[in-house]
């Protein structure tokens, strides 16, 4: 059974569509929710990353400090590497193990995987299929900036970090436009939803 790949800029609405697909069927695997999970305390890689960053980064309930292993790799390349060294192949693992684990208890499951930078990383041809969620720029840096309380320059700043609209439409077998409602949104994905299932059990 497939392995999809659902993928969308930053405020686009990929936790909703997630939930949505979720409630119709899908077993969802979320990249955010699995990076999380491998850093969690007392994980041999928050261990490895205490190693390589100091006991700085780690606070004093254990538990990774985000926020001060970002400032320690904000800018600087050679720890940004490091750190996607000892974290990258702990979610691939992981990832792995989730799939098997759905699989081995239903063979039909059409899983996906909510993988926010699946283009930034290049891994589009490792899923059968990729929705995409389409949704302006403009649209997306309100969003953040009223929902979640951005700045309009840190708004921009992490809309302009990620990839372009285009270069993630460009890998997309299924486009669901997210620049209206909610309901408008959950239509669209309901009609996504029954193209996967169309294709894949009929």
């Amino acid at each position: 059974m497939p392995l999809i790949a659902l993928t969308g800029g930053i405020a686009a609405g990929k936790s909703t569509v997630a939930a949505r697909l979720r409630e119709l069927g899908a077993h969802v695997i979320s990249a955010d929710e699995l990076v999380r999970y491998v850093q969690r305390g007392g994980s041999p890689t928050l261990n490895a990353i205490r190693e390589r960053f100091g006991v700085g980064v780690v606070d004093s309930g254990g538990e990774l400090d985000r926020v001060a292993l970002g400032r320690l790799i904000f800018d600087d390349a050679i720890a940004r590497a490091d750190l996607e060294a000892l974290v990258h192949p702990a979610i691939g693992t992981e990832f792995r193990a989730r799939v098997a684990d759905i699989r081995s208890e239903e063979p039909n499951a059409i899983i996906v995987y909510d993988i926010p930078l699946l283009v930034e990383t290049n891994r589009a041809n490792d899923f059968d299929g990729v929705i995409v969620l389409a949704c302006d720029s403009e649209v997306r840096h309100d969003r953040l900036v009223t929902i979640r309380g951005l700045s309009s320059d840190d708004a921009w700043a992490r809309i302009n970090s990620q990839a372009t609209e285009e270069a993630r439409e460009v890998v997309a077998d299924w486009l669901i436009d997210t620049n209206g409602s909610i309901g408008v949104t959950l239509a669209r994905t309901d009609a996504v939803w029954h193209e996967i299932v169309s294709r894949y059990r009929d």
